[in-house]
């Protein structure tokens, strides 16, 4: 009971941090209107969000092998929480971009210790359901929370998602505070190692990059989608709203799996198959494509495989990752995270002057992913089994 509670706390954390984004989009086109803004300058809220997370990573990563985890967790909250109101009580968008770059360079905490605190609660295949729960509510926030966000901006305003966010940061830094107990103790030891030897390590440069290049090569495809479908497919947003419904539920299904396939199968097995099962989506949308195929309702079919090689891959892919950080787990999953995020972002930069070809550009930028993704996976060496004393845990 004591580690589902401390997996609902790690849980709590982690969307905190996503809502973040999502609860706030809706609100840029008030932003947008503000004597200082424009929609550029209002775009740059979320960007300046999400490139402060970015830096926090790594910052968070170091920072859990000198300070204990649960205070650092406690002050990201407490951070998210107080910067959120700031943003709610400012009316200068040079101000509130600001605040948002150090919101997300303070709010990435929870994103970096969760996988490296369930590790230690749980054996390998508990860590794997946990990280499988864990991943199907991350999967939900992006999709419920910009609807929840345009009912608070239809409510109260542009100001009422960061008041919300406030108001959920401080339930969570009460829960966490009351149930600090509960979480692993203690910072890792500082000899542990550093990004530099965990850039340099091919084992684990064999899961972060299969783990990172396959998320991103279906994010590329997920963000740029709206536009592809309405005006290249002559779909619409309903068309691209059926195809992440689809999507997210088979990732869930799939994610909740894992565990108990990778027990009668074996981790590094589900994570080939789950590969490959992306990497065949991949080939069978630049084929459909490459036929001339341009009907938006048959990408749910096409893109099933690589939501399934996901969902299947993603909790012991993930896992394998921190565990091959030997003890540092706080800066592999800094390090997976991140790249997640730089690869989904260059390659949808990438794709973006090319969409008015339609569906071919789509299908080629998640080719190159999914085929590197492979590549990766099948050419680094892979964790020793069984793992060495020093990788196992603390």
């Amino acid at each position: 009971m004591a580690r589902i509670l401390v997996c609902i706390l790690l849980v709590m954390g982690t969307l905190l941090g996503i809502a973040g984004v999502d609860l706030v989009l809706p609100a840029l086109p008030d932003m947008a209107l503000w004597p200082d803004g424009g929609v550029a300058k209002a775009q740059l809220v979320i960007a300046a969000y999400i490139g402060g997370t970015a830096a926090g990573l790594l910052l968070f990563g170091s920072l859990g092998t000198r300070v204990d985890r649960r205070w650092l967790l406690l002050f990201s909250i407490l951070s998210q929480l107080l910067l959120s109101l700031a943003c709610a009580a400012v009316e200068n968008l040079d101000v509130l971009i600001g605040l948002r770059l150090l919101q997300g360079l303070l709010g990435g905490a929870p994103a970096v210790f969760a996988p490296g605190m369930i590790r230690r609660l749980f054996d390998e295949k508990g860590a794997m359901r946990a990280l499988g729960a864990l991943g199907s509510i991350e999967a939900l926030a992006p999709a419920l929370a910009p609807l929840a966000g345009a009912g608070l901006v239809a409510l109260g305003g542009w100001r009422l998602p960061f008041l919300v966010t406030g108001g959920l940061g401080v339930l969570v830094a009460l829960c966490l505070f009351a149930g600090r107990g509960l979480l692993p103790a203690g910072p890792a030891p500082r000899t542990l190692g550093s990004y530099p030897r965990l850039l340099g390590d091919p084992v684990f440069l064999r899961y972060a990059l299969s783990q990172s290049l396959l998320l991103g090569g279906l994010l590329v495809v997920v963000f740029s989608a709206p536009a592809v479908i309405t005006h290249s497919m002559g779909g619409e947003m309903a068309d691209f709203i059926l195809m992440q419904m689809i999507g997210v539920t088979l990732f869930i299904l799939c994610a909740n799996l894992a565990g108990p396939l990778a027990g009668r199968i074996g981790a590094e097995r589900l994570i080939l198959i789950g590969t490959l099962l992306a990497l065949v989506s991949a080939l069978l949308l630049l084929a459909y494509a490459l036929a001339g195929g341009n009907n938006p309702h048959l990408l749910p079919l096409l893109l099933a495989p690589m939501n399934i090689g996901l969902g299947l891959r993603g909790p012991p892919g993930f896992l394998r990752a921190v565990m091959a950080g030997r003890g540092d787990d706080d800066r592999a999953s800094a390090l997976v995270i991140l790249a997640i995020t730089l690869f989904a972002a260059a390659s949808t930069a990438l794709v973006a002057p090319f969409l008015g070809q339609g569906l071919i550009t789509l299908a080629i930028g998640a080719m190159v992913m999914q085929l590197a993704a492979t590549a990766s996976l099948l050419a680094l060496p892979p964790l020793p089994s069984p793992m060495p004393a020093a990788a196992a845990g603390d």
